[in-house]
């Protein structure tokens, strides 16, 4: 137990020194938020320095590899904040556009205006400070709209990302023009990596990135080396290249010209480092769901890259798996190898025809050969946390059932045995007893699906059907077999989160949840042309199971889901008869609304008007003869569902005499935080199953 944090502190995130000797975080009360720091011998906590860390782009704290420090983004002590909002405005708000197409996808929480950017630049703007353990603080350069602020490994250097202006009304923060420094440790300019300009011509295709250098990072491995990805092919998907991505990188002194080290024929998708032999690189393409992974010797250009695995992001059951990174002596992720560095490790979902049993590989390097070191075996769901001993095959994993919450275990590969390092005790003791399983059933056109389901303690079939909550999410597939793979573990915990349908198994319901709505669209198909079709048939299927089953009443079935699942469910209500009520929360039902391309449907509304109009419930909600409740946050900052959409949604259906309720949640974003806000929903999703499902007469 650590003493001396004040009572009842928000605590921000934790972070180790990389000597393990401390412990920093950050605490926010009504005025500020501080720096903190705890000696772990001592277990005594402290503020460190007299500094007020700038949260708006993340709390950011990064210790010195030394150990000595952080550096860290604080609020300017001479900051002067701008006046009022103006009573009056003092002219029309203006934009202007010169034939040059500047697409973009519907931004929630956009500048709008003039006292919008200084209070963005007010809010915004940061100090880069070194804060020793002492409390000494000393700025590392000038101030700005910093949006990141690491040291290198070395802690010689920092990398710093500024914001500046011209802002934009029309794209998110992360488009304006910004500026990526290399500065010493004494704030002075060592190298400018980029100045880039405003990026409102980003298309909106997928695996669509801005012109120039992006994605900045310090290698893991070396003393100062930092690289960055460059778009070959205008950040442009739709233009035809060989190369669409270059990697270059730049080490110390930053003299010079910068190396490039590997062309990539798909998209940049990131790095894990490990030494100047060994480095992995992942690229992929949306259009088809391929991902590739190559191994390079970075301190070799010359090397050619080899692949080590190349296949569909969609293809569950062949996922080799993630490799297991470790901190190094500066507190950096690398790869973790074997000691003489011959092979790394993969940590895997496992997934099967019988549901996930997560697994440990070991990878030789040279032949590529895996071996299985390790896999979950049921009744178990249990998957690898880290190694603690290579050599002694010593392994942490954090393993649950059904009804065994999740604890951490040390288990020893060579000897077999298996330590429980810790007893959690129930979250939620209300559901145990709960039973849980796995089924399987088919779609009218031979498609496999999954969902899992749940009866209330005690229930036996015996008893009757019961009323059902069925609340899912669709997803798009370019794979048929890859949709009807089976997803998530029959053996895990019994778990609720704010916006779990659980909850109503307390209330006498039976609950399917994640049924499988794969919309699929094979080779040159898009899947949205089939969407309507497909929704209502994996939802037929999943009625027809639980009802074959005995388990639910076909006249007592609600549907429920959030976001692109509240969508699914008003559709659901105006294209079947299937269900007896819905809950939608935080949908959006309209795409002309969003007519720049929504979820995984990459065409303009004027390249395909009429499937935004058919997959549109507003459009059909003279169908909808079902009450359906809609619940949404105030302030969903989500892009696509503006609190409008439900809003208008409700006024079509209260136009056309449906059965409908609408809940604004004040303050809220796509997803609800406040306990007011949760028991609310709560409350109102329990009142609208007892009134229209459990309790309604049977409709006709």
């Amino acid at each position: 137990r650590i003493m001396g944090v004040p009572e009842g502190a928000k605590m921000g995130p934790v972070r180790w020194s990389p000597d393990g000797l401390h412990l920093a975080f950050s605490v926010t009360d009504e005025e500020e938020i501080s720096l903190w720091c705890a000696d772990v011998e001592a277990a005594q906590a402290r503020r460190l320095g007299d500094v007020q860390l700038n949260g708006v782009f993340g709390t950011q704290v990064s210790w010195l590899p030394d150990s000595s420090g952080l550096i860290c983004c604080t609020v300017p002590e001479d900051r002067s904040a701008p006046e009022g909002a103006p009573t009056v405005p003092s002219g029309p708000v203006i934009q202007e556009t010169s034939g040059k197409a500047a697409p973009s996808r519907t931004y929630q929480d956009l500048l709008k205006n003039g006292y919008d950017e200084e209070l963005f630049e007010y809010y915004g703007t940061s100090d880069v400070v070194e804060v020793g353990l002492d409390g000494a603080c000393r700025k590392v350069g000038a101030g700005g709209i910093v949006c990141r602020a690491e040291p290198s490994s070395s802690g010689e250097y920092v990398l710093v990302e500024t914001i500046h202006r011209p802002f934009s009304y029309l794209v998110p923060y992360y488009r304006f023009p910004f500026r990526v420094e290399v500065r010493d440790r004494f704030g002075r300019v060592v190298r400018e990596l980029a100045d880039l300009p405003l990026a409102e011509d980003v298309p909106v295709a997928f695996d669509s990135v801005p012109k120039g250098p992006r994605s900045f990072g310090w290698r893991a491995d070396v003393p100062a080396s930092v690289f960055w990805a460059e778009a070959q092919d205008g950040g442009d998907p739709n233009q035809g290249a060989e190369v669409r991505d270059h990697l270059y990188s730049l080490s110390a002194p930053f003299a010079g010209e910068f190396v490039l080290f590997q062309a990539l024929e798909l998209r940049f998708a990131g790095l894990s480092w490990g030494s100047g032999d060994l480095a992995l690189v992942f690229e992929r393409w949306w259009k088809t769901r391929r991902i590739r992974t190559w191994r390079v010797k970075p301190d070799v250009p010359e090397a050619k890259p080899a692949v080590l695995f190349d296949r569909s992001w969609e293809d569950r059951y062949k996922d080799p798996g993630a490799p297991i990174l470790e901190s190094n002596a500066e507190g950096r992720l690398v790869l973790l190898t074997e000691e003489d560095g011959s092979a790394l490790f993969l940590v895997g979902a496992g997934a099967s025809p019988e549901g996930d049993f997560p697994f440990l590989d070991r990878l030789e390097l040279e032949t590529g050969q895996t071996e299985r070191l390790w896999q979950c075996q049921a009744p178990y769901y249990e998957r690898p946390v880290k190694f603690v001993d290579v050599s002694k095959r010593l392994l942490l994993t954090y393993r649950e059932a059904v009804e065994e919450q999740p604890n951490v275990f040390l288990r020893n590969l060579k000897e077999g045995s298996l330590k429980q390092l810790t007893a959690f005790a129930h979250p939620s003791p209300q559901l145990a007893g709960v039973q849980k399983e796995l089924i399987r059933y088919k779609r009218e056109d031979g498609l496999q699906l999954t969902g899992t389901l749940y009866l209330p303690v005690g229930y036996r079939t015996e008893q009757g059907p019961l009323p059902l909550l069925m609340w899912s999410y669709p997803r798009e597939f370019k794979s048929a077999d890859a949709a009807g793979q089976v997803k998530d573990s029959q053996y895990r915990f019994v778990r609720v989160g704010w916006g779990s349908p659980l909850f109503w198994l307390t209330q006498g319901f039976a609950v399917l949840d994640g049924p499988a709505m794969p919309i699929v669209g094979e080779g040159d198909q898009e899947a949205n042309d089939t969407y309507v079709e497909q929704l209502v048939g994996s939802a037929k299927a999943a009625v027809d199971e639980v009802v074959r089953r005995g388990v639910a009443d076909r006249d007592r079935i609600a549907v429920g889901g959030h976001s692109y699942g509240g969508f699914m469910t008003a559709n659901l209500l105006a294209h079947s008869d299937l269900f007896r009520a819905g809950v939608a929360r935080s949908g959006a039902y309209n795409r002309t609304l969003t007519p720049f391309g929504f979820q995984a449907e990459e065409r303009t509304f004027w390249e395909a008007p009429e499937v935004y109009f058919t997959m549109s419930p507003f459009m059909h909600a003279d169908k909808i003869k079902v009450p359906l409740l809609l619940i949404h946050g105030e302030a969903d900052n989500n892009s696509g569902t503006f609190p409008m959409q439900s809003e208008r949604f409700y006024n079509a259906l209260k136009g056309h005499g449906a059965t409908a309720r609408l809940a604004m949640l004040p303050h809220e974003s796509h997803g609800y935080r406040a306990r007011e806000s949760v028991l609310h929903m709560l409350w109102e999703i329990t009142q609208w199953l007892e009134q229209h499902v459990k309790s309604g007469t049977v409709k006709k």
